[in-house]
């Protein structure tokens, strides 16, 4: 039986772009099992001292992004000539803006640790640490030449390779039962395996890194497209962690129980990641030979992603607390109500990501940090009230509700109007109805 989504994709080019996902889903599921045993093993308090690390960190990393990574998808498609200069450019701008963010990061955790009225043991080593790990994300312009190629199963590959060693690291650590500080030592392992392993596979097909280049101009036009994405990026991961970092009000051990669900609720993202990053080329090479297509394709896509989530989302809201307490046993209490809660947010998370392609692809990079921008908003107002009431339930809350304004917010711009009505059509399965019935 065929996904009815598959129709309005050639099934030849829909398996093309789709062929990585198996390999993904290998090293996400080693991933997941070695996850758990990491919040299993250092229980409610110490993971909640790391998520809260990841969480800042992950903040300031989308800086260092410089929402890059689809211009020079964009980039190197439309001027394959010019690729050394702008993967050359790209990788030094990000090397330069990330190694800038280390101490910033720990300032803004030293001030922070300073006025809280609640601060717990100081993270200063472990807030350095994870800050340093993310240098070594610069390299990841290399996954996207591979993108732009459609040759993502390269990247998938290294990134294998790496969690296999990772993995391997974080299993000795808690079979010897090493303080978190080698936890977060396996963090820097892993950037260091994954940046080395990049450089490697672009070298093995016959390109070298020798032959990139920096270039001012390119650079000032890279940054001065890309500067309201740098926003957008910012504005996207403070929606999705600053829940983590505002619940460290409440204590260390609030942000591990909650942390714990938002991990699990999050878990499978990369299979529709996966999915809105392989069409992508398939939608530009569509809007320049195609409108009509384009759009169908778009429609289908919003409709994939939506058949993907509600089965899920409607078995986890059921069955959240039993989860919890088999994957954790025990040691998280309170966590299944937030996971049922939390679990919702991926809908609206992955029209994001489905829409957001539709706006770059447009040149709506201004629509998209405002949509961002209403969402982080929403959040944290939301966290400001709701936290002190509810704790990990009330972040829950307050990021489901974030991620339907952010994803929906288009609905309010006359030339985006007919995308937002495309993805609630998706979403209350209109579509779906109209293709049953067709037949």
């Amino acid at each position: 039986m065929k996904l009815p989504t598959i129709k309005g994709f050639d099934e030849a080019s829909f398996n093309k772009y789709l062929k990585n996902t198996g390999w993904l889903m290998f090293g996400r599921i080693v991933s997941l099992i070695v996850n758990l045993a990491i919040t299993r093993y250092l229980g409610p308090v110490s993971f909640g001292d790391l998520s809260f690390g990841l969480s800042l960190v992950a903040i300031l990393a989308a800086i260092g992004g410089l929402g890059l990574d689809t211009f020079i998808i964009r980039e190197v498609i439309q001027e394959p000539s010019k690729r050394d200069e702008i993967l050359g450019t790209s990788l030094w701008l990000r090397m330069l803006t990330n190694g800038l963010l280390i101490p910033i990061a720990i300032g803004i955790y030293l001030i922070s640790h300073t006025l809280s009225s609640n601060p717990g043991e100081s993270l200063t080593l472990l807030i350095a640490l994870l800050a340093f790990a993310s240098f070594f994300k610069s390299f990841n312009v290399i996954d996207s030449y591979f993108q732009s190629q459609v040759q993502s199963k390269y990247v998938v590959q290294v990134q294998n390779v790496s969690l296999l060693l990772t993995s391997i690291f974080k299993i000795l650590i808690i079979t010897f039962s090493l303080p978190l500080i080698y936890i977060v030592s396996a963090y820097i392992f892993d950037a260091v395996i994954l940046a080395i392993g990049l450089v490697i596979a672009y070298q093995k097909r016959g390109l070298r890194l020798s032959k990139w280049s920096f270039n001012k101009e390119r650079a000032k036009s890279l940054l001065k497209k890309s500067s309201p994405l740098i926003l957008s990026a910012v504005m996207v991961t403070i929606y999705m962690k600053i829940d983590v970092v505002m619940l460290k009000s409440v204590g260390s051990k609030a942000v591990g129980i909650y942390s714990s669900a938002q991990n699990l609720s999050e878990a499978w993202y990369f299979i529709p990641s996966a999915i809105v990053t392989s069409v992508f080329p398939a939608l530009l090479n569509a809007r320049k030979t195609d409108l009509s297509r384009y759009q169908k394709r778009l429609g289908n896509l919003y409709d994939l992603l939506v058949y993907i989530n509600i089965p899920i989302a409607i078995f986890i809201s059921f069955f959240g607390a039993d989860i919890i307490d088999i994957a954790y046993s025990g040691k998280y209490d309170g966590a299944g109500t937030m996971l049922s809660i939390h679990i919702w947010s991926g809908i609206f998370v992955f029209l994001g990501m489905a829409s957001s392609q539709y706006l770059i692809a447009e040149g709506y990079t201004k629509i998209s940090f405002y949509r961002t921008a209403a969402g982080a908003l929403t959040n944290i107002l939301l966290n400001l009230w709701l936290i002190p009431k509810y704790a990990g339930i009330g972040a829950s809350l307050a990021t489901l509700i974030a991620c339907f304004v952010s994803t929906f917010y288009i609905l309010l711009i006359p030339k985006t109007r007919q995308q937002g009505i495309m993805m609630l059509k998706s979403l209350f399965l209109v579509t779906a109805f109209q293709k049953i019935f067709k037949r």
